[in-house]
Order: C-alpha cells, then structure tokens, then sequence
C-alpha cells in the first residue's frame, strides 16, 4: 500500500468545499423556505454539510425554468450536432475533475475510493458520451406508403424529466438518466437522494460550465416526501425515471395517476440468483465473481448476487472456498486504497441489515460467516461480509432485499430446480449462471427471468445494452443503450397527402 497515496485522498478530502445550494435556472440559489439539512459521512457518522433542503416551492421552480427552456428551443431545437458537442464538453469537464467527484462521492455514500476512481465517476463520463455521440446517429423514419403519400415517424423530445436518484451509485446512476434525456433534447429537474446531494450539484456546475443552456439542468436537493412527491405529482413534468425502493416506486405511480398520467419509469430493486452448475470444474474464477457479485458497493446494489444457488455436488467445496474468499476484502476506511468495502450508507440502514441477521437464525438458516457490526468505534456504519448457509427459498432472507454484504446460499438437485428456484422471487432484474456446457448455458439463460443474465460472470453488461428488470424490478423503460432514449422521446406519426 502507498501511505502516501492513503494521505493524499484524505488531504484532498479535507480541501473540498462542496456546493451545497441548489441549482435552478442556471443559478445556485437558497431554498425558498431557507432551511438546510445534513448530509452525513458514513464512514464517521459526522456532518459533512448542510444542504439546501427543496421543497414543492423550489420544484415549482425548477420546472417552470425547465418549461421555459423547452418551449423556447434553446436545447430541444439546438441542432443534434450542437447538442452533441456539449455534451462531449461536459463528459470530459466529468474527466478533468475526476479525482474531485470521486472523493466527494466516497464521502457521500462511504463506498471505497478506489471504486469511484475507477468505476463510477469514468463510466459517468463514458456514458455521457456514448449517448453524446448517438444524438447525430440515431435516425427517423419513412413509412412504405403509395406514392401520393408521403409518411414520417419522427421522434421529439417528451419535454420536463423528472428524475429522482438512489444513493449506492449517485453519480453514475444520475447519468444513466441524464445523458439519453439531454442527448434527446429535454429538460430536466434531478433530485438527488437526500443522502447523497453532492455529487449531483457539482455535476450541474460542469453542465453549466459545458455550456448548457439556462433552465436545462436542475437540481433539487431535499427528501423524497416532499421534494420528490412535488416532482411525481407535478402537472408540469412529462416524465419520471426512477430508481430506487419498490415502495417508492408505487408512489409514483400513484403520483402519476393523480396528476397528469405521467410517464413513469421504474427501476425498483433484486433478489439476483447466481446458479452454479454441477458441471463446473475450476471453482476459483466461480468464486472470484460469486465474491464481487455480492460484496461490490457493499452489496448494496439493485443487481448484487444475494442468492447462491448451487447443485448439492458442489455446494461443499464453494461454500469452504467462498469463506476465504469473502475473507479477503477488506473492510473499512474508504479513502484507503487498499480497502474493498466501505461503510453502509446510514444508521437506519445498518440496522436493517443486522436485523436480517437476526431473522434469518430465527427462520433456521446458519451464519457460516461474519454476521456483525465492525469499528463501532469510528461513528461508521461498517458490517462485515456474511454467508447464510441452509437457506430454503420460502424464508425471508432469500426473498426480501436486505441491500448488504449478505449471500444466501440454496441448493438443487436437477436444472428444473434451480430454474424454479432462480424465478421464485417477486423480483428480476439479474442473474448469474455458471456452466462449462454451452447447452445448458443457452437453455437456461433463456429460462430464467430476468433483464440482464449472465453466463460464466457477475456483470450488468456496459453502456452499449440495456439494464432493466421483470416483475416487480421495474418497467417502463430501461437505462442504457439506445434503447434508455426511447422512454424520454415521443414517437409522432406525420401523414401527408400529395396533391
């Protein structure tokens, strides 16, 4: 380990000054009602800042700035081509000020250092320009009609976005949202999860910076009761992406149906299966992505690995390799190079997962490993990497998303079992599949249901294919690829007669 590098991110972190204002009409201003609130460093529990605390005042704001900006044409009728060099602008400012927006995200949301510096904040500015670079690309169409007609499927931009954030990948999921909604000429107002503000503020300040247009980008910092409910009820925005709990996500729904029936799109969490098959034979590369599927971001992650289901022959010899394995990545301070999994996000939070813990002895599953708080005496939220053995998948554990480094490990006998093991879940948003027989790996991709399926890896694929779940994962629409441009467009038909 580099102790000088380890020093150098927490004296980087003690220089930052974090905007803390929000962002409305090209202006960082106050809340209307002047009140803040605190967001906190998990790692330590401490204040980090006192945020601008939005409510439905501010979002009335932000949308009407956002409206204006639309209907003007400043950047819903800018040439693609135009569109598309400031967005190219605004992904590398992201680039320039790499280092900034990492340790501020690991501040934030208490994820290690180096998963921000290499992960998140550069697939942010990738992702930016991938949907940058398709603006110019992607074409409208002519219909087949007689030849006294001419027929155009045109597409335009819905109008207002609304899009409301998670906190385990701030910044990364935010651009999920924002790059194929700017790139398709629509305005935008971004609430940020009230855990996690800052990133998303400093992204309106490059935007700026990038030479967005006034009105465009806002961001509202404040809580989802009432800065998020004003977004989802207001008559005003055209569309909401959201990710986030499934609770949440009905919510909007129901705001949808109370207001203007807007157009919502959810992405709303997973009990992700990673099956291994008996037919496996070098368990090491196996274990080294069951490892990461559920220990990355601290397991919390909407597609993390949760449930191992593995074949009886096997279960043995991965279960005695997992330990090791789980083992060794370490625990604590995220702005160590060195550590692999941070502190969870919130107090609340870590209670909730040593609440499973407890539950899950109670059901008659077997802690094989860890199960405990670590460092209590930092102020942080930190738990150790923990595997339930004798799992069946009628309990708790196996069926509620506990959003932790917690794996459930189930086991089968024949292929028809793990495939209805592996769909046995109100979710289905991922999975994993471990095979050496390329039969086997096509027929059960197939079979099991779930947006993203991944054979002989733990992987959500990268910008280029779409994410997105089954049942109550979420629908609507889907982030990445060009497909994550279809849901912030509207498709018109236009039908001219010839004369």
């Amino acid at each position: 380990m580099n102790v000088q590098r380890v020093a150098s991110f927490h004296d980087q972190a003690a220089k930052l000054r974090f905007e803390t204002r929000a962002f409305i009409d090209g202006k960082f201003v106050e809340a209307r009602s002047g009140k803040w609130f605190e967001t906190l460093n998990p790692a330590t529990g401490k204040v980090l800042t006192q945020v601008a605390e939005c409510d439905k005042a501010d979002v009335d704001l932000a949308v009407a700035a956002a409206r204006r900006a639309f209907e003007a044409g400043s950047w819903s009728r800018r040439a693609p081509r135009e569109r598309k060099k400031i967005l190219l602008k605004f992904a590398d400012l992201i680039e320039k000020n790499l280092t900034e927006l990492a340790i501020t995200e690991t501040l934030d949301c208490g994820k290690p250092v180096n998963d921000s510096l290499n992960v998140d904040v550069p697939d942010t500015a990738e992702t930016l320009r991938w949907h940058a670079e398709a603006i110019d690309k992607i074409y409208d169409q002519v219909a087949p009609t007689p030849a006294d007609v001419v027929s155009m499927i045109v597409r335009e931009p819905v109008g207002v976005v609304g899009a409301v954030l998670p906190w385990n990948f701030p910044v990364f999921t935010a651009m999920w949202k924002i790059a194929p909604a700017l790139a398709g000429g629509n305005s935008m107002v971004i609430k940020p999860a009230e855990q996690t503000p800052l990133t998303a503020l400093r992204l309106a300040a490059l935007a700026a910076e990038a030479g967005i247009p006034e009105g465009v980008f806002n961001v509202v910092p404040g809580f989802g009761e009432t800065a998020g409910q004003a977004i989802g009820r207001h008559g005003d925005v055209d569309c909401v992406s959201f990710t986030g709990s499934g609770e949440i996500g009905r919510l909007f729904l129901k705001y949808a149906a109370d207001s203007n029936m807007k157009r919502i799109v959810l992405e709303c969490g997973g009990k992700s299966p990673a099956v291994v098959m008996p037919d496996v034979g070098d368990l090491q590369p196996v274990i080294d992505q069951i490892t990461a599927g559920i220990l990355f971001c601290q397991g919390e992650n909407c597609s993390a690995g949760s449930r191992l289901v593995v074949h009886r022959s096997v279960k043995d010899r991965l279960l005695e390799a997992l330990e090791p394995s789980f083992r060794s990545w370490t625990v604590g301070d995220p702005l160590r190079s060195d550590t692999r999994i941070g502190a969870l996000i919130e107090a609340r939070h870590l209670e909730k997962v040593m609440s499973y813990i407890d539950l899950g002895r109670q059901e008659g599953a077997k802690v094989a490993l860890g199960g405990k708080r670590l460092y209590p005496e930092s102020g942080g939220w930190f738990f150790e990497p923990t595997i339930f053995d004798n799992v069946k998948n009628s309990m708790r554990i196996a069926r509620e998303e506990i959003f932790g480094p917690v794996l459930s490990v189930i086991t089968f006998s024949e292929p028809e079992e793990a495939i209805r093991i592996a769909n046995d879940t109100s979710y289905g948003l991922a999975a994993s599949l471990y095979t050496e027989n390329l039969n086997t790996a096509h027929k059960m991709a197939r079979a099991i249901r779930a947006g993203t399926v991944s054979v002989n890896c733990y992987s959500e694929g990268d910008f280029t294919v779409p994410f997105g779940g089954y049942k109550e994962s979420g629908f609507g629409g889907k982030d990445k690829s060009l497909l994550a441009h279809d849901q912030y467009t509207e498709t018109k038909t236009i039908w001219i007669q010839l004369r």
